[in-house]
């Protein structure tokens, strides 16, 4: 697993070609669907944390809730992410939903702890000419987040999408006490708490500014932006993505409670 996730880190480096100490747009959206009440899902978690340290990949940790009835009910998981990876099913057509499950620039799934076959769909991924490549950008201040999404020097295959904001709980360590994983204390990156529609995107440039509170939980200490194909409910491929990571003020708990900044 360690050997897949150094050469899907060469490999999207090799792509992007980003000199170090740059901060450029994610090439890679990995989506990992986990539940601390799977006992397949720690290996999953472990290679999540290998891939976010490449600044190519934006990793988002979903925690589902519908392994909650095994015996622990997840810490983290949503209602929500729970119907993201329902509507990726129903998107695809094929109602594959299961622990754990990555999907990559929302177009690909794969088993979440199969390091050899997540490289080989990020690498697909990537083979596409046009991924990832319209330009977002997000920043964090004043207690506002700020979204512009420009139009794409070259035409797109798809010309209209959803804006959507997803507040971030960048490093998180659970003690499980029930269930399948019980005794384990699993560390998570890039948790998804919280996921906002801020509106379309047309083609046009577009901007967006809303209070932080609005799309920010207090724990929330990342904000990352997607801009998607299809709708919520039918979620497509992934055409641009950025993210402001910020750390909170010394003392302080979350990007609610104070803002400093630091580079992606």
């Amino acid at each position: 697993m360690r050997h897949a996730a150094f050469v899907l880190a060469v490999s999207l480096a090799a792509v992007s070609g980003a000199a170090a100490g740059d901060a450029p747009q994610p090439r890679g959206v990995i989506e990992l669907f986990t539940s601390q009440g799977c006992s397949s899902c720690p290996p999953a978690d472990r290679l999540a944390r290998e891939l976010s340290r490449d600044g190519n990949n934006l990793v988002l940790t979903l925690p589902v809730d519908y392994w909650d009835y095994l015996g622990w009910k997840d810490t983290l998981a949503s209602p929500a992410n729970t119907a993201r990876q329902k509507a990726y099913a129903s998107a695809r057509g094929d109602r594959k939903v299961f622990t754990p499950q990555i999907i990559v620039n929302g177009v690909e799934t794969t088993l979440g702890g199969d390091g050899a076959a997540v490289a080989g769909a990020v690498t697909r991924a990537e083979a596409e000419a046009k991924a990832l490549t319209l330009p977002v950008a997000v920043k964090v201040a004043d207690g506002r987040v700020a979204v512009t999404v420009a139009q794409p020097k070259r035409p797109l295959a798809e010309s209209r999408g959803e804006v959507w904001a997803f507040a971030l709980d960048r490093n998180r360590t659970v003690q499980i006490g029930r269930g399948e994983n019980a005794g384990r204390s699993v560390s998570y990156v890039n948790v998804v708490r919280k996921m906002t529609r801020l509106g379309a995107w047309d083609g046009a440039t577009v901007h967006f500014e809303v209070p932080l509170d609005e799309v920010a939980r207090p724990e929330t200490d990342a904000i990352a932006v997607l801009v998607q194909a299809g709708s919520g409910g039918q979620p497509g491929a992934i055409l641009g993505a950025a993210v402001d990571k910020a750390v909170p003020a010394q003392g302080t708990s979350g990007l609610l409670s104070g803002l400093s900044r630091e580079p992606l």
